[in-house]
């Protein structure tokens, strides 16, 4: 699978599996399994495209339609605490 939507679509196949009255156990298992894991990697992913939006949104746009991130600005001193 290579995109949220058709991981999402996967997922929901699966419910609709589980739902089924003549699936046995033992698949019903198999499925929550894999439900539960696919329901992992899409929340993943969802944060992920949360954290990009807000920076987006956080960030300003300059004259040329850049996002500046605002993360640092002339007067920040950098400093580590690594030797």
């Amino acid at each position: 699978m290579t995109n949220f939507e058709e991981k999402l679509e996967k997922l929901e196949k699966l419910s609709e599996n589980i739902k089924q009255s003549d699936i046995s156990l033992e698949d019903a298992l198999k499925n929550f399994e894999e439900g539960i894991k696919l329901a992992k990697t899409l929340e993943k992913e969802l944060d992920k495209m949360e954290g990009k939006i807000q920076i987006l949104m956080n960030g300003e746009e300059t004259k040329d339609g850049k996002v500046e991130l605002g993360l640092f600005d002339e007067t920040t001193e950098i400093t580590g605490t690594r030797s």
